[in-house]
């Protein structure tokens, strides 16, 4: 390699030079599970990552170790707020600050192929476009204030099933305009200094092997970071040694640690050029964080948001991007004509405010729908509340409001930690029962994890107490051995099974008052996994099914507006698993149809991070999708229901009665092999082809409280493609919001092509009356296709479709463009 002419990469090279072989090997692979090596030859300390995307765990899962929460990625693309995500990585980049974090392992923009997906939640869209736009502002906001971003998971890493073993088998022109582009356009106009590869293979060999890595990445895209590994996705020293990877995470074990991969360069198996390369882009990649002496970070450190500016932000973004499904004109809500609201649901004294998996943080408080809604009505309006049914059985771990610790009397539980030895090296407080050590040098002297706590039963029933752990178990109730035995993973993928464990409960009837002393000794069972879980809960005595259903209609006729929060579980949507159906689960469609035939004034709020079904939909007055919402859900929801604040999302994926031709794409591979037999037609792609059945909720569709019309569109010739210049005008009530959608289509093309695909969006703001321009570029790519035979990018002459309007389903105005010779 030639020497290079920046000043700064100067530097680096003479950095990299100057270390021994065995020193740079060892770089190459982490330290602990969440840092990597420092080398203080040349002033390098280590790189401290986190994972993402909405909130910063820092380096332990401690429920004491707090992080402002975010709404979920699914929420954030459907506000369509470039300027708003960024704002809200920004407060990420703080909270990382604030926890000594250089890097967030987010954001991931793999796609929505299937509604089915287990990490829905945690990815942007179904769209390429808008998921590469969502990101790209995700990533400039993180790094403008000195942290870095990691897109991931590169590549096809789009399904839970097998994904650490699954090869995707995509056609080149899917693999590119849908699953690379969003890489492809962040890399462009972000300049992300880490990217991750997957655990799955795509189209040959596993991604941190992939030649993709070299080839694309690196050599077409000009990529000048990083490649980091998902944790223990590299499985071979030599092979991922030759190919692009750069960073096996996590440490200290890994197939390539220092002594490994060094063999591996001496065997020839790997050139030691390709060692220096991977050192030159980490020791880049620690100069831009300010992680190397000498080197200032290449953009300036923030500071974190205080609590206050903090909290108002994940308010103003969680109803940004609340989506109004429906409304036959009940919301907003008029407190003045109100007497009495009935707040039902199972989420609606406790919100799930994120997805299940390594996204989850501890967050600092979470404000649940009953919470913020009492507060924005009373003490003018009465909220009466029923759960009215549940969403699953079984174990949910303790809160501090339930237990006392047997040593000192606080609210929470006391934890002793054993050696092999039976040494207890550490003994403290901890405030509930889910309990998870990962990733830390400490996990390895775990042998055995003793639980012991006070339960105090508020009312007389039936209460199952209990554990979730895998391993060696043994479980007392005042003193009195309950269970004694081992419980073995329950799936096959033991990251999934630790996190999921299987509940142990012990039945035992009390009374009103009473106190009951538990203790649970677990030896856990680790495999290699550098982790160790155990939950210790209750799951409280609770009214028949039918009484449930009886009491929350009755509670609905009752009252002048019945609210209806419903959603999934962490058993439904996390990492580690796909779904299996979009039914919503337990009777909690019943539950809805039961509310809604004694009420007309009923409103369902649904809280989930992926698609579910609505059966119901045209019986309810009015429908809001709140997704996963962050730490501030409550009060979102409240603003938004009172007309405080309008609604502000628009779908970022489509919701359908069913999976298009009856089945739609599946999550799960075939003999480890996972085919992308739609190719290009996934989402709005897939119904707009088939038209069998419109879907329920439309791509890019959603209602505000004011009514928007399009006035005209101009395409006006720009340096780079064209200018889509659209007029509309706030002909309602109020002022608003609206996202202004262009599309194009070519009818009679000689390439198969989806029948519409999205170019361009703009979020625009106006008053009641008045009428707005905006531009919407259409750059010179969006009319392009991938040639497999070219090998690029190529343009078919001719004219082509621009379809503009609010949603995929509704676009008023039409105009044309012709592309190449008239």
């Amino acid at each position: 390699m030639s020497p290079s002419t920046d000043p700064v990469e100067a530097r680096i090279d003479a950095l990299v030079e100057a270390l021994p072989l065995d020193r740079k090997t060892r770089l190459l692979s982490g330290a602990t599970a969440w840092t990597t090596h420092a080398e203080p030859a040349i002033g390098l300390r280590p790189l401290v990552m986190s994972d993402g995307p909405v909130g910063v765990r820092g380096l332990t899962w401690d429920e004491r170790d707090t992080a402002h929460t975010i709404p979920s990625p699914t929420a954030m693309a459907a506000s369509w707020d470039t300027g708003l995500i960024e704002r809200l990585a920004r407060l990420l980049a703080g909270e990382c600050r604030r926890k000594g974090v250089d890097i967030l392992l987010a954001p991931t923009i793999n796609l929505h192929r299937t509604p089915l997906g287990g990490r829905h939640f945690e990815c942007f869209s179904e769209d390429p476009l808008l998921t590469a736009r969502i990101g790209t502002a995700y990533v400039e906001g993180l790094q403008s204030a000195g942290v870095a971003a990691t897109p991931k998971h590169f590549v096809a890493n789009d399904s839970e099933t097998e994904r650490m073993t699954y090869e995707a088998v995509i056609e080149a022109r899917p693999l590119r305009e849908l699953y690379l582009k969003p890489f492809e356009e962040i890399l462009r106009d972000a300049r992300p200094w880490l990217v991750m590869a997957a655990y799955n293979g795509a189209n040959g060999p596993t991604m941190t092997e992939n030649p993709l890595l070299d080839e694309v990445l690196k050599a077409e895209w000009g990529f000048d970071g990083a490649v980091v590994s998902d944790w223990g996705a590299v499985r071979s020293a030599a092979a991922a040694g030759r190919a692009g990877t750069d960073l096996a995470m996590p440490g200290p074990e890994t197939p390539w640690t220092g002594q490994a991969l060094l063999a591996a360069v001496r065997a020839g198996e790997v050139p030691e050029p390709a060692i220096d390369e991977k050192v030159r882009r980490l020791v880049r990649l620690a100069a831009r964080v300010g992680a190397l002496d000498g080197f200032a970070s290449a953009t300036p450190v923030c500071e974190p948001l205080d609590d206050t500016t903090a909290a108002a932000l994940a308010r103003e973004a969680a109803a940004a991007g609340m989506v109004l499904a429906r409304n036959d004109g009940v919301l907003p809500l008029r407190p003045s004509r109100l007497r009495r609201v009935a707040l039902i649901g199972p989420n609606a004294a406790e919100a799930r405010i994120q997805g299940g998996g390594s996204a989850r943080v501890a967050p600092m408080y979470t404000v649940s729908p009953l919470q913020g809604l009492t507060e924005a009505l009373r003490p003018e309006v009465e909220v009466v509340y029923a759960v009215g049914a549940h969403t699953a059985t079984g174990l949910r771990p303790f809160d501090r409001t339930q237990v006392s610790d047997p040593v000192d009397g606080s609210p929470g539980v006391r934890v002793r930690l054993r050696d092999a030895s039976g040494r207890v090296w550490r003994d403290e407080h901890r405030d509930g029962g889910w309990l998870l050590w990962m990733g830390v040098p400490e996990v390895a002297d775990i042998n055995e994890i003793e639980v012991s706590c006070v339960f105090r039963a508020p009312a007389d029933g039936v209460y199952r107490l209990g554990f979730g752990g895998v391993g060696e178990v043994v479980m007392t109730i005042d003193g009195r051995t309950v269970f004694d035995g081992t419980i073995d993973p329950s799936l096959k993928n033991h990251f999934a099974a630790l996190l999921a464990p299987i509940d142990t409960l012990h039945a035992l009837p009390l009374t009103a008052g009473q106190e009951v002393a538990l203790e649970v000794r677990l030896r856990p069972y680790r495999r290699d996994l550098d982790i160790a879980l155990l939950m210790v809960g209750v799951e409280p005595p609770r009214r028949t099914e039918e009484d449930e259903l009886a009491h929350a209609a009755e509670l609905a006729a009752a009252s002048d507006v019945a609210v209806v929060v419903v959603g999934t579980t962490e058993q439904i949507e996390s990492e580690g698993f796909d779904r299996t159906s979009i039914t919503l689960p337990g009777r909690q469609d019943d539950l809805v149809a039961a509310v809604a035939a004694a009420n007309p004034n009923t409103i369902v709020v649904v809280n989930s991070g992926g698609p579910v079904a609505m059966p119901w939909l045209e019986d309810a007055a009015a429908t809001l999708l709140t997704w996963f919402p962050g730490q501030e859900s409550g009060h979102a929801l409240a603003d938004v229901l009172t007309g405080a604040v309008e609604p502000g999302g628009r779908m970022p994926t489509t919701w359908t009665y069913r999976a298009p031709q009856g089945a739609g794409p599946s999550p799960a591979p075939e003999d480890g092999k996972l085919v992308y037999r739609e190719g290009l037609h996934i989402g709005y792609r897939a119904w707009l082809r088939d038209g069998a059945q419109d879907p329920v909720l439309p791509f890019g569709s959603g209602l505000g409280y004011t009514t928007w019309r399009y006035d005209a569109v101009e395409l006006v010739p720009a340096a780079d493609g064209a200018t889509a210049r659209v007029t509309l005008s706030n002909v309602g009530a109020r002022p608003g919001a609206e996202v202004v959608q262009v599309y194009l289509a070519r009818p009679g093309s000689s390439v198969e092509r989806p029948a519409r695909w999205l170019v361009g969006f703009a979020k625009v703001r106006a008053d009641d009356g008045q009428t707005v321009t905006v531009d919407v570029p259409l750059p010179a790519r969006v009319w392009a296709h991938w040639s497999e035979d070219a090998g690029h990018w190529v343009e078919e002459p001719g004219e082509f479709e621009v379809h503009v309007g609010g949603s995929v389903a509704s676009t008023p105005l039409q105009a044309s463009w012709t592309v190449g010779p008239a």
